[in-house]
């Protein structure tokens, strides 16, 4: 019968081995949905672009850009959107954009300036609620497959903050996609919008023929608002599919670790009892040597 060190080993392996089921079977439910959000990524990415190229059209035909979302003014208070996961177990993803935006509101507190808190994800509206920031909205349930409403709502939210003067400037602060092994923890410039770049060649192509109707100042006004929301939905795409790539390679490398713990707890089970073999043959020999003598 094997001694309690033994039975004690034995029972680590297989609470070794549960876990290392769980991690495998989360690591697949990763790799399988990152294929899926890198499509949507991808997908969003020439909306952005059209809606781009025709704000650059209208600024051609006007000269100029003129609203109110574009305006910059004296910055008295910052709005701060902080954009991480509802679930845990995907490694440094939600630690290094939670430190980044708790670098820059300890940076705008220092200005003297006031900070409004807005969160996505339950992982920062914890993070920020035990550390008694007020947080002026929360959204949850939303990056692990984000949906445009999403977006819209959230959009719609920054939008009356930023119309209504409460805050004069709104940064996010969220995870970029660059690859399956590479996301990087960004900072956004939400509001006011930043006007789109001009061509590599410095200057803006007009379709021929580009007309616009009703005038450009009505388009604009319209236009910006959908350009927020598309801008919020490709950030929210890019941190999913940031998401599940972080909780892909943590689950994989959970799995490595406990194949290798199980390879070393099952060493040591099977060299302590060899030990308690050893032991035996030893006192049986001891035994009938004693018997013989006898």
């Amino acid at each position: 019968m094997a001694s309690a060190e033994v039975r004690a080993i034995r029972r680590r392996i297989k609470s070794v081995q549960s876990t290392m089921k769980i991690t495998r079977a989360m690591e697949l439910i990763a790799t399988a949905r990152i294929g899926k959000a890198q499509v949507r990524v991808a997908q969003a990415k020439p909306y952005t672009q059209k809606m781009n190229e025709v704000i650059r059209n209208i600024a051609h035909a006007t000269g100029s850009l003129k609203h109110p979302l574009l305006e910059r003014r004296e910055p008295k208070t910052v709005g701060v959107l902080v954009v991480t996961s509802d679930r845990g177990l995907a490694g440094g993803y939600n630690s290094s954009v939670i430190r980044l935006a708790d670098a820059a509101i300890n940076r705008h507190q220092r200005d003297g300036l006031r900070v409004r808190v807005y969160t996505v994800g339950a992982k920062a509206q914890a993070y920020f609620r035990y550390r008694k920031y007020s947080i002026e909205h929360a959204w949850l349930g939303v990056t692990d497959t984000p949906r445009y409403v999403n977006a819209r709502t959230i959009a719609n939210i920054l939008l009356d903050e930023y119309a209504t003067e409460r805050v004069d400037a709104v940064e996010a602060y969220t995870t970029e996609y660059v690859s399956a092994l590479t996301q990087t923890a960004t900072e956004w410039n939400v509001l006011p919008i930043e006007p789109p770049a001009a061509d590599d060649d410095g200057t803006a192509v007009v379709a021929s023929g580009y007309t616009f109707e009703p005038s450009p100042e009505e388009i604009l006004g319209r236009l910006l608002p959908r350009y927020l929301e598309g801008t919020i939905f490709g950030m929210l795409l890019e941190a999913s599919a940031s998401e599940h790539a972080a909780r892909r390679r943590a689950m994989k490398a959970a799995t490595e670790n406990a194949e290798e713990l199980t390879r070393i707890l099952t060493r040591e089970a099977n060299q302590a009892r060899q030990a308690e073999i050893t032991t035996e043959i030893s006192e049986i020999v001891g035994g009938a040597e004693a018997l013989s003598g006898g």
